[in-house]
């Protein structure tokens, strides 16, 4: 711990990293003749380092992401699932969330939509950017739950209003009169103003049946596909190529079950 009235007003303002970082360079000699401008570069740059980060975090919680470990760097391109690499990668810069545009994601079960989504959504908080994260049968189940208690205007509005909003798992169940009719609202309100992730089973062209109403299909669909940025996954499920190979040892021994 360093003794010094600087040292200590740091902390007293809450100013830890700044803090940590005085006391670095006044235990270190050689600081002793950097400019006392570059003292207060290093200071300020490392509090600043660790804000960000801790509004990341928090962002990160706030999202509730199927899975917060997912993200941009990790994404695996060497398995065979018609990922184009250098497309999604262009996603990264955040571009697409600022001219509001959607992400379609579509492809078999176990090929990776989820993880891809999450990564999209994980480097959103990153970038200083509120994510919310919903799979789409829970959407509907918090809606009504919200409706039932006098909330839905409060979870509607933090639906809105969120810069990015993911709904995974769209399908295979036809929409009900009260799902198609607050996903249009939910929609409409976001076109043009906010960005928006869409996972699916179900190619884009059969999301027409799954919403149930030729009107509210029509007037959905528009909004959600117009200007979309679309990713058409294929190939085997990758849970499955990640699984463990049975282990011979938890077997029973051939003896062992010859005296059962």
């Amino acid at each position: 711990m360093v003794d010094h009235p600087t040292y200590e007003a740091l902390r007293a303002l809450k100013l830890d990293a700044m803090a940590d970082t005085f006391a670095e360079l006044f235990a270190q000699s050689r600081s002793r003749k950097l400019d006392p401008v570059d003292w207060v570069t290093q200071m300020v740059e490392r509090e600043n380092n660790q804000r960000n980060a801790r509004r990341a975090e928090a962002r990160l919680r706030a999202a509730k992401l199927r899975d917060d470990t997912a993200c941009m760097e990790n994404v695996d391109y060497s398995t065979v699932r018609r990922l184009d690499r250098a497309a999604f990668q262009t996603l990264a810069d955040g571009g697409w969330i600022d001219s509001y545009r959607s992400v379609l994601i579509t492809g078999p079960c176990g090929v990776g939509k989820s993880y891809l989504a999450c990564a999209l959504g994980h480097e959103a908080c990153r970038q200083g950017r509120a994510v919310l994260y919903f799979r789409m049968p829970q959407l509907f189940s918090d809606l009504d739950a919200a409706r039932d208690d006098g909330s839905f205007e409060r979870l509607f509005r933090k639906i809105a209003r969120s810069e990015v909003l993911i709904l995974d798992d769209w399908g295979p169940d036809i929409m009900t009169a009260s799902q198609r009719r607050d996903l249009m609202e939910i929609v409409d309100a976001r076109y043009n103003r906010k960005a928006t992730i869409i996972t699916s089973q179900l190619p884009v062209d059969k999301w027409y049946d799954i919403i149930g109403d030729p009107t509210l299909a029509d007037a959905i669909l528009d909004r959600l596909v117009h200007q979309s940025h679309r990713i058409a996954l294929d190939g085997p499920s990758m849970r499955k190529q990640q699984a463990p190979a049975p282990s011979l040892f938890n077997k029973p021994s051939f003896s062992r079950l010859l005296r059962n």
